[in-house]
């Protein structure tokens, strides 16, 4: 067999040689650090039927869904999005990410599977109730999402713990997983709520606000910026950065997170401080996107060009910045009609334009090393795949960018006008967009389950 073929980007964002792959064969436990190769991937299908039914729901009803934000049938889409795609993405790519970029051993068991159904089962409840404006049935399908990323966590946690990660990092997704668990928990009380009486200070409304930023800032971003310190130099390429420097960045996002979802829920004059102190946080990690732009390192010659995934990684935290500005005027401007409807657009472009869409760049990485590691193993390391960067299809990938460059300034301009029309023209796109994106999906993981095996490995499969 040829020696020196370089695997994709391996712990730490090296590379191992063939040689060396071959002798690690000879440990199995060091195989233990393979991606399950099933988890993941019913994580991700789950979490792209719910956001093609989220932007569905969205061009077959859009009279039902413009206009003030808060009704059962925009909840209902809106937890598709959150919980069905951005939460279901982060978990099954944690199962990938945490053997090939956090040197962590996380084997799908038993239990994994269980956590899996409990999320899907509890998902999927809460969004049919909240459609029919069934707040019984919502509070037990809360539960079960609770239990099921209660059960996520604690299989997590211990390893990350144990891991050789930077400190910093492990700070940043053990708070995640903190900041979940108690938006979860918030989230069903405001259900009992709607069924019996008041349990949480302040009003309803105000309530929804603070669950909502704890989830999307104390939650999803702050695993994007966790995770984001160790898949960002591997995508890029560039240096990994290190140091006190990282803590920055959880400290203030924390700070902000907590200190917003209580001052939101006591209606605080003092909630401007924590939207500064969030706003600095965030700032703390673009400093760090921009450190490793500035210390690249070379790129492989078979990388394509333009880097679909990296081009919607980028647009991404565009979005970012332009709903921090968005927030920060909802904030400090006086209580005016306008804000209804800013707050539905400053919910999209949160949503849809930074956090689902930097899954999209994400996964556009992390499916070609997932399926090429899996197939080069799974074939005793006899038949070597094509190359990572030829794997997706380069006309989907495109068509998949361009439509969401287009449509997601369409959805929020349809939601903040509101105008019917933008907003089934914009949901048609971005589920036209949804549809490429997994066809291209599809593709990748292919050579993952279409390998042929020539030898019996010990490996952790995971189904």
């Amino acid at each position: 067999m040829a020696t020196g073929l370089p695997l994709p980007p391996w712990p730490g964002g090296n590379t191992i040689a063939l040689t060396d792959l071959e002798e690690e064969s000879r440990r199995p436990e060091r195989l233990d650090r393979l991606p399950p190769r099933l988890l993941p991937v019913l994580y991700f299908a789950f979490g792209h039927i719910c956001l093609g039914l989220a932007f569905l729901a969205m061009a077959l009803t859009p009279e039902t869904l413009a206009g003030f934000f808060y009704h059962s049938r925009i909840l209902a889409v809106v937890h598709l999005v959150t919980l069905g795609w951005i939460s279901a993405s982060i978990l099954g790519a944690l199962y990938i990410i945490a053997p090939m970029a956090f040197r962590m051993q996380i084997p799908a068991r038993k239990l994994d599977y269980a956590a899996f159904a409990m999320f899907v089962m509890g998902v999927t409840g809460m969004v049919s109730h909240f459609w029919l404006d069934s707040y019984n049935g919502m509070v037990w399908s809360a539960l079960a999402v609770i239990a099921g990323l209660a059960i996520f966590a604690a299989r997590i946690v211990p390893p990350l713990v144990a891991s050789k990660l930077p400190p910093a990092v492990k700070l940043h997704i053990g708070l995640a997983f903190f900041n979940i668990l108690l938006a979860g928990i918030v989230g069903a009380l405001l259900g009992i709520e709607k069924l019996m009486i008041n349990v949480l200070p302040g009003q309803q409304i105000t309530n929804v606000y603070a669950h909502a930023h704890l989830a999307a800032l104390g939650w999803a971003t702050m695993m994007v910026i966790g995770a984001g310190y160790r898949l960002f130099p591997m995508f890029l390429p560039a240096a990994m950065p290190a140091g006190p420097r990282l803590y920055v960045s959880a400290v203030l996002l924390e700070a902000g997170a907590l200190g917003l979802f209580a001052t939101l829920m006591l209606q605080s004059r003092w909630v401007i401080l924590f939207v500064v102190l969030t706003i600095a946080g965030l700032l703390a990690f673009a400093a760090q996107v921009v450190w490793m732009k500035r210390h690249p390192r070379s790129a492989p010659k078979a990388m394509q060009r333009p880097d679909f995934g990296m081009l919607h990684n980028m647009q991404a935290l565009a979005y970012l910045g332009l709903s921090v500005v968005l927030g920060l005027a909802l904030a400090i401007a006086p209580p005016l009609e306008w804000k209804l409807r800013a707050a539905a657009a400053y919910g999209v472009l949160g949503l849809v334009g930074f956090l689902s869409q930097m899954v999209v760049g994400m996964s556009a990485r992390l499916w070609p090393m997932f399926s090429w590691t899996h197939s080069f193993v799974g074939s005793g390391f006899a038949v070597p795949p094509p190359t990572p960067h030829v794997m997706p299809d380069r006309r989907l990938q495109a068509v998949t960018f361009l439509l969401w460059v287009a449509c997601v300034p369409l959805l929020a301009a349809g939601l903040y006008f509101p105008d019917v029309t933008l907003v089934r023209a914009s949901a048609w796109g971005l589920f036209i967009a949804v549809i490429a994106e997994t066809l291209n999906s599809a593709r990748v993981l292919r050579f993952a389950f279409g390998y042929r095996k020539k030898k019996q490995l010990t490996t952790q499969d995971g189904g």
